[in-house]
């Protein structure tokens, strides 16, 4: 299992979307070969900013490492 860090890079506001600079969540992952932006399109990601915040990445079209941070933590 690995742990991933996924944090916004700059604040943006679109398709009615708000995301700030700096909002995060930790995301797990099954096997650390697993990229959460790429596996599953993102879903356990986009799953974690909507729990997290209410908000829907997906529509923002921010689910890729353009808008987003990801680091290993564990």
């Amino acid at each position: 299992m690995a742990l991933f860090k996924i944090t916004v890079k700059q604040s943006m506001f679109r398709n009615g979307v708000r995301l700030l600079k700096g909002m995060s969540v930790d995301v797990v992952m099954d096997h650390a070969a697993h990229y959460p932006l790429n596996h599953e399109r993102g879903e356990r990601v986009v799953d974690a900013f909507k729990r997290m915040y209410d908000v829907d990445i997906r529509k923002a079209n921010a689910v890729n490492s353009a808008h987003l941070d990801v680091v290993k933590v564990g």
